[in-house]
């Protein structure tokens, strides 16, 4: 995604044990279903890549910065509804793994930029991307990343669609 430079610069900044060697690693990225399983089984692989075939790609746009009551700044994807439904069809079939651990009643799709204890704020994040905003992005594929000090990686893709 073209925001990748800037979400890795900002990882290298507050904790580089979380930048990634692995090119394929998407630091800036939508979670669709995370936590999930620590050791997915073939069966486990086998059931995203069913769901995930049956959705078509497509393209979204970033351009409008919220900020959740935690004080998480992000950016949130236009239109949503790809999102939401791969996120609620994911759940449905892993009902041990809801998204965030549900922590959250409504799950929002979204790109997680900054957040406001490092003094961020949304309107500093509006005026520093300027121009880049907003990003246009197309949805083609999944990744199973996994995030660890020192070994963030991604351990499996799938493309969206037949």
């Amino acid at each position: 995604m073209e925001l990748d430079d800037v979400i890795r610069d900002r990882t290298a900044r507050y904790d580089s044990s979380f930048v990634s060697a692995d090119p394929t690693f998407a630091h800036a990225h939508i979670t669709l279903l995370g936590p999930w399983l620590d050791f997915p089984t073939h069966d486990d692989l086998l059931t995203v890549a069913d769901v995930l075939a049956s959705e078509a790609p497509f393209s979204f746009e970033l351009d409008e910065v919220g900020e959740f009551g935690d004080g998480t700044l992000h950016l949130l994807p236009e239109p949503a509804g790809p999102f939401h439904r791969l996120i609620t069809r994911l759940a449905a079939s892993f009902p041990q793994t809801p998204p965030y651990a549900g922590r959250y009643a409504d799950v929002v799709p979204h790109l997680t930029f900054e957040h406001r204890l490092t003094g961020a704020s949304a309107a500093g994040i509006r005026s520093e991307l300027g121009d880049r905003l907003p990003v246009r992005a197309r949805a083609e594929r999944v990744d199973l990343q996994w995030w660890a000090n020192h070994d963030c990686h991604v351990q499996h893709s799938w493309r969206l669609g037949r």
